[in-house]
């Protein structure tokens, strides 16, 4: 799905990322992971082509037209400018499979009622999106992007803004997408619901990769000490792992 190699994006002389390399594989849910300033953002703009990069990616040597067959793209910002209706946003996300001038096909309105359902926005299909609450804007975002029905999902921290039922709800869609044979790769700040959900973690400190394994492999006390600055309780319950951060490293 995507391999980035000796990948380094830099701000002047500055690398931000500095030569990070990755292998993606079908059916994963990775959660990129790290504190603020950590080139997680980066990391993905430039594995995108979005940003000038040194090394490879994989995905940034796609023609622009394969690419956005190949992986949708949901960025930070989340601002809808045209006062449209929540149906008419999640179809844009149809757009890389149209023919030029080409009006949505059968396969097309079932992707967009798919998105829709799996965000659980079906009672909102005729609503003024604009008219939204910013986390139901959030919502019919990344529903746009699982419009689009490309193998691999890119997310810039989807759940940050969402009520906690809608945080939990979204990150079951990527897990069930992952099941499904899609590849996710989620930016998150919340480890509690990454060491939940995703299948594997992959830690960035200071524009490097630091770490890339299991939840549980990843999420030891001496590699939340040195990337968080953090202690935390991590354990397997009854109903799966559970990540509690305790308290900050002095």
């Amino acid at each position: 799905m995507l391999t980035l190699d000796a990948l380094t994006v830099r701000r002047g002389t500055c690398p931000v990322v500095d030569s990070v390399s990755l292998t993606v594989g079908k059916g994963e849910f990775i959660g990129l992971i790290g504190p603020n300033g950590a080139g997680k953002t980066t990391l993905m703009r430039g594995a995108l082509g979005l940003l000038p990069a040194e090394g490879q990616s994989s995905l940034a040597a796609l023609p622009v037209a394969e690419r956005a067959r190949q992986v949708a793209w949901m960025p930070q910002a989340r601002e809808i400018a045209w006062p449209v209706s929540v149906e008419t946003v999640v179809a844009l996300g149809r757009t890389p499979w149209l023919p030029r001038g080409g009006r949505p096909r059968p396969e097309d309105r079932a992707a967009v009622d798919m998105a829709l359902a799996r965000m659980g926005l079906e009672a909102f299909r005729d609503r003024i999106a604009t008219r939204l609450s910013g986390g139901e804007q959030a919502r019919v975002l990344i529903a746009r992007a699982l419009a689009q029905d490309t193998p691999l999902l890119m997310a810039d921290e989807p759940i940050a803004g969402l009520d906690p039922a809608a945080q939990i709800a979204t990150m079951e869609a990527f897990a069930t997408l992952a099941a499904e044979g899609h590849t996710i790769i989620a930016a998150l700040h919340d480890l509690g619901l990454a060491a939940r959900h995703c299948s594997r973690l992959v830690v960035m400190a200071r524009g490097r990769k630091e770490a890339d394994g299991t939840p549980q492999e990843v999420l030891t006390p001496d590699l939340l000490a040195r990337a968080f600055g953090l202690r935390a309780h991590f354990s397997d319950g009854p109903d799966g792992p559970i990540f509690q951060p305790l308290s900050v490293l002095g």
